[in-house]
Formats: structure tokens, sequence, C-alpha cells
């Protein structure tokens, strides 16, 4: 399939792996590449940049294909050394950026000059507009159905699709609710040019996490996400849990008086205990309402394999079937 993205990237099909904390291994990026995808390294997972360029290193010597490292700006009292990251990434020869979080125009001419393509994750459109006057190259609009941060807007993607589309110039891709072949075709009739896709992509495999992470996704239905810290306007969706509760209780019984010194416990620190460990109430995680729509734990090759079949399959039959 050729789409805009497709082309900026130089991949097979529209398919992004998204960073996710504590997912993104090498593992997993060179899983998604080989399968014709784009996978992504999480870098902030890795806990200096000297560990980010032995993971980028390590993910070149299970793929030759394209694979991206995913940056997130973070406003911090001790942030992380980001010169370091972004010289780690230049070096290892990356192409693809993938940035979240703040405004990453600081880090922009550094990227650029390294002949880099920059994809900015965006939950509005004006923040899309905003990327896309700074020099990105692609964004990735997430819907509120997204697990992770969906923003404030709650702008589902049935509207912030088609939205992006009449204002940007640049390609997009669909974050938030892709899972299949369905989403895909439904994501390029809205106008993107791809779908990134995370809470799909750990119920996988090669996913890096403990087993008990991907049979939670599955169990789950569309019904078992919850929306945390909107008090602190830093909405996160996460999958249901005690963890998940205590924080809606405490939510409740403080108001606006909460802190995020409040809810640490439960927020704080508790990824590597939950994807690694599989204690499944350590803490809050993020996850999608996809999950809804995931029902097994395929290899990475078979899931995009069956994307694309789908979507091939729903466009030349289906809808060029209704077509008099």
């Amino acid at each position: 399939m050729k789409t805009r993205i497709t082309e900026l990237f130089g991949i097979e099909h529209p398919i992004l792996q998204g960073g996710m904390h504590h997912v993104g291994y090498a593992e997993l990026a060179a899983a998604v590449s080989n399968a014709g995808g784009l996978g992504i390294i999480t870098g902030l997972t890795q806990k200096t940049p000297e560990l980010l360029a032995q993971e980028i290193a390590r993910c070149r010597t299970m793929t030759d294909k394209p694979f991206g490292v995913n940056l997130t700006f973070l406003p911090s009292v001790n942030p992380p050394d980001y010169p370091g990251y972004v010289k780690a990434i230049i070096e290892g020869g990356v192409k693809i950026v993938e940035t979240a979080g703040n405004n990453p125009q600081k880090w922009m001419p550094a990227l650029k000059e390294a002949g880099i393509k920059v994809i900015h994750k965006c939950t509005s459109v004006r923040h899309a507009l905003k990327a896309e006057s700074i020099g990105c190259d692609a964004i990735s609009v997430d819907g509120f159905e997204c697990g992770g941060h969906p923003g404030e807007d709650d702008i589902p993607n049935f509207i912030l699709l088609p939205r992006a589309a009449e204002e940007l110039k640049i390609p997009f891709v669909a974050s938030g609710g892709m899972a299949d072949g369905r989403s895909l075709v439904a994501a390029l009739a809205l106008g993107a040019d791809g779908i990134n896709m995370g809470t799909r992509f750990i119920a996988t495999q090669e996913a890096p996490v403990h087993e008990n992470v991907k049979q939670a996704i599955v169990a789950a239905s569309e019904l078992d996400t919850r929306l945390i810290m909107r008090p602190l306007r830093n909405t996160e969706r996460v999958l249901t849990n005690s963890a998940t509760e205590r924080v809606l209780d405490k939510e409740r019984a403080l108001g606006a008086a909460i802190t995020f010194a409040d809810i640490a416990p439960e927020v704080a620190g508790v990824y590597p205990r939950i994807m690694q460990q599989g204690d499944m109430q350590a803490g809050v995680w993020s996850c999608g309402m996809v999950a809804g729509l995931i029902h097994d734990v395929p290899t990475v090759q078979q899931l995009i394999d069956s994307i694309m079949s789908q979507a091939e399959a729903l466009i030349s039959q289906r809808l060029a079937g209704m077509l008099r």
C-alpha cells in the first residue's frame, strides 16, 4: 500500500508502532520494521543516552529496515539529558524521530541538520498546525480513545481526523482505537495516511512485557479503561485495576486540592513492576479503549499481515462492491 507516510519513511505498510514506556525496546521495534511497518524505540525508557545508543545498536543487529526513536519532552524539575539523547540518536544513524509532550522546536535544527524526519504526537488540530509550522514532517493525531495522554479536549477520532485533514498540509497517521484492517481503512477514509498502534502491539508475542500484561489486554473490554489525573490537567487513559480505583477515590475525596504527590504511590515508578514483573495491581498503566478489539496475541508479522489483507479485502471487495 502506497501512502504519503510509506513514501516519507521508506516503509512497506502504513503502520507505525508508537513509543511506549518500558515496551518500546529493540525487540519490538525490529519486529515491526521487519514486518514492513515502522518500529520505534522509546528513548526515555533507556535511563541514559549511553544506554539508548546501545539499544539503537542492538536494534541494528535485528533489522536492516528503517526504525525510529521516540523522544518525549516533559516538564520536569530535573529534566533528562535531552542533548545527550539527541546526540545518541544522530550518532546512531537513526533517520526518524517521534516527538511527544512539549513543543520540540528547540531540537528541530539539530535533527533536521542530521537529515532526520520528525513526526510529532498531537491531540488537537491547533497543536498539529503548530508542529507543522516549526518544520515537523508528519503528525500522529491522537484521538480521545487512545491509551496514555489524550489531551484535554476529548475529541474522538471520527471528528479529529477529518478536522486534521481539512487543516494540515503534511501527512498524518491516526492513533487511538487502531487495531486491524477496519481501523486502517477507516483512518484512510477520514484523511489519514496510515495508523499508529500502541496497545495492539503490546499484545504480540515479541512485545518484551510480562505475559500477564498481554492477557490483561485480551481479557479487557472497551469498558475497562478509566481517565485519571483530570483534576491535574494531565489526563491519562489507563486500564482499570485496584490502583486506578484508589487514584479515582483520592480525586473524588480531595477535589481541586489534589496534587501529584497524593497519587504518586500509584503512578510514579510503577512500570517496571507491571511490565517486567507482571504485578498487575502495582500501579496504573496506559491502555487504550481498543483493548475491546484485541482477542489474541499473534506474532507481529501475523498481526501486520492480517491488517493488510483485511484492509485490501475491504477496499477491493466490500467497499468496491457498494459502487454502482
